[in-house]
């Protein structure tokens, strides 16, 4: 296994991230997803240069982008997104795309469950195929219940998965099984066959080692089902106005640019402008925890 980190979390230059990544002793990047925004050449002297290799991306579902959207228009335009996604992966020597198919935060369905599903494995079927001619493998990610209406659970991954294509693959998160799995090991278990990709924070979403999961137990079950891809952290801090502030550092009094669709995902996210000392923190204190079990 390997420690990579996603980047969507904060709003910076991704050379100021990589330059952290590899001070604090990670592996790689699973980059954002965002195609138009990155030149894969800088990147990859970025990454070559720090000691680091990308992992994979994940999607950014904001917007309109959705793969099981009522409009084909939309559909199509999100389509395309995942295939540039999976392009830029590739030129960057990636190995997965993580993909959430819906928007995040919608919870509202367009249209009748039959009719959302069959969109949803039509839209994936065109971005497998993609993938597979890149060489780049899918992992379909389950969110919590608040943040999609769509897919929640290990099991209704898989089934999308199955229905998409025999080498379609799943994400799981530690965060989103915390609270929607019956019992996350045997997810894991169960998932080992298609586990693509694996992202981890504390159940409180906070840097691992911070919340109450057992890092232990769960390093231990994904090296027992024989997984050895990337441990990608995803901690979300909660951003934390009042009193009882166990962290004086915490906020940043500076402005940070942010587009309207980025500061959106930010607060549905239920966090905002940390500091970079906290924040550098937040990174290193999650990285020791995981070496420490892997």
């Amino acid at each position: 296994m390997q420690v990579a980190m996603h980047n969507w979390m904060r709003a910076e230059p991704i050379e100021v991230t990589i330059a952290r990544l590899a001070k604090c002793g990670y592996d790689a990047i699973e980059i954002s997803g965002e195609p138009e925004k990155y030149d894969t050449k800088h990147i990859g002297k970025l990454l070559k240069d720090h000691g680091l290799v990308c992992w994979g991306s994940v999607t950014l579902m904001m917007g309109d982008r959705n793969l099981l959207a009522k409009s084909e228009k939309n559909r199509a335009m999100s389509v395309k997104y995942v295939k540039d996604t999976i392009t830029m992966v590739k030129e960057l020597g990636g190995q997965e795309i993580t993909i959430v198919p819906c928007t995040v935060g919608k919870l509202v369905a367009e249209a009748g469950a039959e009719e959302e599903w069959n969109w949803a494995v039509e839209s994936l079927k065109q971005c497998y195929e993609h993938g597979m001619k890149e060489g780049v493998r899918l992992a379909i990610e389950p969110l919590n219940r608040f943040e999609t209406y769509f897919i929640s659970r290990h099991d209704q991954a898989l089934a999308l998965a199955e229905a998409v294509g025999p080498t379609c693959g799943i994400c799981l998160d530690a965060f989103h099984m915390n609270i929607e799995e019956k019992d996350m090991f045997q997810a894991i278990r169960d998932s080992a066959h298609r586990l693509n990709d694996f992202h981890v924070a504390d159940n409180n979403r906070m840097a691992c080692g911070m919340g109450a999961l057992d890092w232990a137990k769960i390093i231990g079950t994904l090296k027992e089902v024989g997984y050895d891809g990337a441990l990608t952290v995803e901690f979300v801090a909660p951003l934390d106005r009042t009193p009882a502030n166990p962290y004086p550092n915490m906020l940043e009094t500076g402005d940070v640019e942010l587009t309207p669709d980025e500061r959106k995902f930010m607060i549905d996210h239920g966090t905002g402008d940390l500091s970079n000392e906290f924040y550098t923190w937040l990174v290193d204190e999650t990285v020791k925890t995981l070496r420490k079990h892997m």
